[in-house]
């Protein structure tokens, strides 16, 4: 999630605090995603160096903190946001296919074990965002369309952790038996059972 484009359409009705941003955006994700309150200054500092937001015209609260507006190039770098399609190119690395296939490259990790690890964490994690789900009182459709993706996301990762591990077991059955001639090389205790 761009952090700037929420914080960009969280002020597109109007001038907020960081601390009114912070709420909000909690509020909207169903606090699926915790904002820190030193990324939303953060932001906002980029967000006024780029002049995509201004302090708000004295909207000071005498403790020396500001509101912030969006500007016109703040409107239009919304606008441009919602018309852009999300493409795969444009989200973070994967960080858990990144590690499997670290994995496979350093000696002595048991692979295995950390796809079993992973679907277990992710397993877990589904069954409490499908309690989340059904225990909520709130009904915000915004809240449920950010639940409803991070459940399936964690169906799509357990069926694609499924698929890593059918693919370990036939890549260890390719290269546990080494074909000579075109016959399958035999293992001792077949060889031993046919005596």
């Amino acid at each position: 999630m761009s952090i700037k484009h929420g914080l960009l359409a969280l002020l597109q009705a109007d001038a907020k605090y960081g601390y009114q941003l912070r709420a909000e955006f909690e509020a909207a994700t169903g606090s699926t995603w915790p904002l820190n309150i030193g990324q939303v200054y953060t932001t906002l500092t980029r967000l006024e160096r780029d002049g995509l937001v201004q302090p708000a015209t004295g909207a000071g609260d005498g403790d020396g903190r500001s509101r912030y507006e969006i500007t016109a190039a703040g409107r239009d770098e919304l606008v441009s946001w919602f018309e852009t399609p999300v493409t795969r190119e444009s989200r973070p690395r994967d960080e858990l296919a990144i590690k499997l296939a670290l994995a496979l490259a350093v000696p002595g990790v048991n692979v295995a074990a950390v796809v079993q690890r992973q679907r277990l964490a992710t397993m877990e994690s589904l069954q409490e965002l499908t309690r989340l789900k059904r225990n909520s009182r709130d009904g915000s459709i915004s809240w449920l369309l950010v639940v409803e993706s991070m459940i399936f996301a964690a169906e799509a990762e357990i069926r694609w952790l499924d698929h890593c591990e059918a693919m370990l077991s036939r890549h260890r059955q390719s290269t546990a038996r080494p074909v000579t001639a075109g016959v399958p090389e035999q293992d001792e205790t077949e060889a031993e059972a046919r005596r």
